[in-house]
């Protein structure tokens, strides 16, 4: 009999309103059923949740009091995205939430999940401590961090983390300070900078492997290009897309569409959401979701 996988939560904190994909977003949670997601939000339970994700109804006031009370910092941001940059700091700000889970997560929700299984193998996880999705930085929509006492409290090594935590104003600090406790001078020449990176043993602990699965962003594509795929297709929760031939992804994440294209969707092209994110097979392009082989490319 084979052991059982690592266990991974993914915690994420969202407040506001539930984005109009988020049938598409469970729906690739759901099709990973060993994988937990736990979040902490003000938009209320869903109706046909996945089992395995848990939505801990909390008002944001209440939720920047846990954070102040845990880091001992003052923290009251009128806007919630700063939240973004606690991300490094979950782990240690929900340590009993995390009790027995071998990894936590922190990520975003402006994606969907291919199959996390095939791409964070069990031989994958068991060579290092924290998994970037990017080469050179880390992921902040979807990083797995080893579930630790050193790993959750690594993010007190970052220079002036109380300052950058407690200012009001979004810092990027996932992608910034916390990066460069692993990967630094990345604009040396590759050679002297990898050198620079393997002599850190923070580097040395971590993995960053380019996934390829944010279009058109500021990585090139697999082949060189900045010609990137048109169509995700998810089917059953695999994930593949129009540009890779039989490669498949561990996600796709459209941030650069939910602030570009997706604006000019109107409320009737999302009648058929809820529906079609039931279906086995469907698509994603910066036009929006398609039933399966269907719309715009």
């Amino acid at each position: 009999m084979s052991a059982a996988p690592p266990s991974i939560c993914f915690v994420i904190p969202y407040f506001g309103k539930w984005p109009f994909w988020m049938p598409f977003f469970l729906a690739s949670c759901r099709a990973n059923p060993s994988i937990d997601w736990l979040l902490f939000s003000d938009c209320g339970q869903i109706e046909d949740c996945p089992p395995n994700v848990r939505i801990i109804d909390t008002d944001y006031a209440s939720y920047c009091a846990r954070i102040a009370r845990t880091l001992d910092i003052p923290f009251q941001p009128q806007n919630p995205y700063k939240l973004c940059d606690l991300k490094p700091a979950l782990g240690y700000i929900h340590e009993s939430d995390l009790h027995g889970y071998d990894f936590w997560a922190f990520g975003d929700l402006d994606l969907v999940f291919g199959d996390l299984r095939a791409y964070f193998t069990a031989e994958r996880l068991a060579r290092k401590d924290i998994f970037s999705t990017h080469a050179r930085r880390i992921s902040g929509h979807c990083c797995l961090v080893r579930n630790t006492r050193e790993m959750r409290e690594a993010f007190f090594l970052m220079t002036a983390w109380k300052r950058r935590l407690s200012d009001p104003m979004h810092q990027g600090v996932d992608e910034g300070a916390f990066s460069r406790l692993f990967i630094r001078r990345k604009n040396w020449p590759h050679a002297l900078a990898r050198l620079s990176w393997l002599l850190n043993p923070w580097y040395r602990r971590a993995e960053f492997v380019e996934a390829f699965s944010t279009p058109d962003a500021k990585v090139a594509w697999i082949d060189g290009s900045y010609v990137f795929p048109r169509r995700w297709c998810w089917r059953a929760g695999v994930l593949s897309c129009d540009r890779a031939d039989e490669r498949t992804f561990p996600y796709v994440h459209f941030l650069r569409w939910k602030g570009l294209e997706w604006k000019r969707l109107g409320a009737e092209a999302m009648l058929g959401y809820p529906q079609l994110a039931r279906e086995p097979a469907w698509d994603v392009t910066a036009h929006g979701f398609f039933p399966a082989g269907q719309g715009e490319d």
